[in-house]
């Protein structure tokens, strides 16, 4: 699947940020939301000088809820972002280029770390890993749900720790052991092309024809329950 989505798309080179702590602020925005609306939020961050740690530290929390608030929840997103930068503070001297070192050591430390904090669950984590600090995290969405599901690959009722290490385990060639910088490179690929085909053919209404996976659907023992496109 990976290698067809790849031939179709080609390289994706994705998470849009300019910075690390662009692409933190991003992953806890960008739950229960369209990216447009984040991409409003974080240009008002941008537009108040306060698109950085110290910026995040300093500001009043209302006047950080008022930013955000294209986003949606932004009570509950403006306490994750406070509580961020607090444990960036208390266990990374304030420093996203430490808590970057100490992933690349350990992924699996800071992501337990990570999912201690609130408003992060395994999504938000691994997606902060991946894309912000370089280790290799599968990232599991709505999207790669889909199509795992409609693709007979797990049950419908399958756990976001199910699906993982279903990826993981076919990629797991790609690597000799798991802090490989290409294995990430892979990870970052491989979930930003699921996007693109999620948002183009296997949305919640699935539109088959013409997508670059629609050969693996014989492949399944059951039909999907999917819609081609008239």
């Amino acid at each position: 699947m990976y290698e067809h989505l790849v031939r179709r798309f080609g390289p994706q080179q994705w998470w849009p940020a300019k910075t690390a702590f662009e692409v933190v602020i991003g992953a806890y925005l960008t739950q229960n939301t369209a990216w447009k609306s984040v991409e409003r939020s974080i240009a008002n961050l941008d537009s108040h000088n306060v698109l950085s740690i110290g910026g995040l530290r300093a500001i009043p929390d209302a006047e950080l809820r008022d930013l955000i608030r294209p986003s949606g929840f932004m009570l509950r997103k403006a306490a994750a972002l406070k509580a961020f930068v607090g444990f960036l503070d208390a266990r990374y001297g304030g420093r996203i280029e430490a808590l970057r070192e100490a992933a690349l050591e350990s992924p699996l430390t800071v992501r337990e770390q990570l999912l201690t904090l609130p408003g992060v669950g395994p999504e938000t984590a691994d997606a902060i890993l991946l894309y912000a600090l370089d280790a290799p995290a599968m990232v599991v969405d709505e999207y790669l749900r889909r199509i795992v599901i409609r693709h007979g690959l797990v049950v419908e009722k399958a756990k976001y720790p199910d699906i993982q290490a279903l990826a993981k385990h076919s990629f797991a060639p790609e690597s000799a052991h798991e802090n490989s910088p290409g294995l990430a490179r892979h990870y970052n690929e491989f979930h930003a092309l699921v996007v693109q085909i999620g948002k183009t053919h296997c949305r919640r209404v699935a539109l088959c024809e013409g997508c670059p996976l629609q050969w693996d659907l014989k492949n399944t023992r059951a039909e999907p329950r999917v819609k081609t496109s008239a």
